[in-house]
């Protein structure tokens, strides 16, 4: 999806595709109430009380003199993410944990993998991969008010213990996303309604058939850790409460 096409993204639209997918695996009751919950979330969350809790992480934002809090998504936006993924940001001492858990498994550092984020919002993660040496990093998101964050963040991101340099940010459908034929890191933070993850990890599974090469799924908040497990070349290597990692077999 490019820009022009994710730019128009329908709020209706895009609940209607939301009922339908879940109506037809669990039915149209179901589906319904779902979505009236759902939308009452959304009405609770944009109180005042809950709008400051969204500043979140505020501190990472400070020191990098950045923009990636939840906080300052615009409402818009926080409605398609009922029907797609709320924006979160990755909190920084568990991101660099989760790395360094698979650097152990792997053995090795980062030079030969390229870091992918699928639904990678304002860019935190892109920036906090950054401090590892990736060959590039690439970040694919659909909202374009946030992929144009992202490039925001990206420019004026500094640190002292930045590795990679080559870190990009793509406006367009994650479900959709040709995956590189190279080593990858793929991190995905609960980023999709099952539908979509089901298709992305049907994606990866068939690139993997085309391209055999080392792969590895990070997947914080693995809430849909049922659709990884009932891979065909994807098997849990580790992980913990808060996330799942994957390799191939």
């Amino acid at each position: 999806m490019n820009v022009g096409k994710s730019s128009r993204l329908s709020v209706t639209r895009s609940a209607w595709q939301w009922w339908k997918d879940l109506a037809a695996r669990e039915g149209p009751l179901s589906a319904t109430t779902k979505l009236a919950r759902a939308l009452w979330e959304f009405a609770r969350d944009s109180t005042p009380a809950r709008s400051r809790q969204r500043y979140g992480d505020i501190d990472y934002d400070w020191q990098h003199r950045v923009n990636t809090t939840s906080a300052a998504v615009g409402w818009r936006d926080r409605l398609l993410g009922v029907f797609y993924s709320s924006y979160q940001p990755t909190e920084e001492t568990l991101f660099h944990e989760m790395l360094a858990s698979l650097r152990e498994h792997i053995r090795a550092d980062f030079h030969d993998f390229i870091f992918v984020d699928l639904g990678s919002g304002k860019g935190r993660t892109l920036l906090m991969a950054s401090d590892h040496p990736f060959r590039r990093i690439v970040g694919v998101e659909l909202l374009p008010t946030l992929h144009a964050l992202a490039l925001e963040n990206i420019g004026k991101y500094k640190s002292e213990s930045q590795k990679c340099f080559s870190v990009e940010s793509i406006c367009a459908d994650a479900t959709e996303f040709s995956f590189p034929a190279e080593p990858t890191v793929l991190y995905l933070f609960n980023p999709f309604p099952e539908a979509g993850l089901r298709r992305v990890i049907a994606n990866l599974e068939q690139s993997l058939r085309d391209h055999p090469r080392q792969v590895y799924v990070l997947y914080h908040n693995p809430l849909l850790e049922h659709v990884l497990a009932e891979g065909t070349i994807l098997h849990k290597i580790g992980g913990t409460h808060q996330y799942s990692m994957y390799g191939i077999n």
